[in-house]
């Protein structure tokens, strides 16, 4: 039955029946021993993720009101209280995932291209222990970008990241504790 289910939902175009009726019949099916109500609202994202949609969160929909609409199709097969519940909710996550998408800033495109050659030297110039780093920092840009306007961004971005380094991000760089203590002592003399 659970393929069945799986089955008939790939043959539904739309992307909010086809999450609504996933949403419907897994929990009514209780396939699993667990987990089935969250399994449902996992594969209802599937439709929208598909379409490049905004997923749907329950973060903040009230527990009682949720199972209240379970119990409508669990007891009398009546899907209008889940409906208007997986309504409201996908008003809300839309809401929520415009805020949060405008809300953050976009990836540096100079930052994403040179990004394992901006990890490798910075990792270098702390491991060679390389004191002042400015000239060493010129030369290597200039043999690893082709780009002219993208070497000055990349230099600066290599010194931002050498004076942002702490070892909370250490790992970014492949570079032990010791070396990045070790580096420290040799700005502190």
């Amino acid at each position: 039955m659970f393929h069945l289910i799986l089955l008939k939902a790939s043959h539904i175009e739309d992307p909010f029946e086809q999450a609504f009726f996933i949403m419907v019949h897994i929990p009514y099916l209780q396939p699993f021993e667990d987990v089935n109500k969250r399994v449902s609202r996992i594969g209802a994202n599937i439709a929208f993720i598909q379409k490049n949609l905004c997923p749907l969160t329950f973060m903040d929909v009230p527990a009682k009101a949720y199972i209240e609409s379970l119990l409508g199709v669990y007891e009398m097969n009546r899907v209008e209280l889940l409906w208007d519940l997986f309504v409201w909710a996908d008003e809300r996550s839309t809401k929520k995932y415009i805020q949060v998408k405008d809300a953050i800033e976009q990836p540096d495109p100079v930052r994403l291209k040179y990004r394992n050659e901006l990890h490798e030297l910075v990792g270098q110039v702390i491991r060679e222990k390389i004191y002042p780093y400015d000239n060493h920092i010129r030369k290597a840009a200039a043999n690893i970008i082709a780009k002219d306007s993208d070497c000055e961004k990349f230099i600066i971005m290599v010194k931002e990241d050498i004076t942002r380094l702490h070892e909370g991000v250490l790992v970014r760089y492949r570079l032990k504790v010791s070396e990045y203590n070790e580096w420290r002592k040799l700005l502190c003399v």
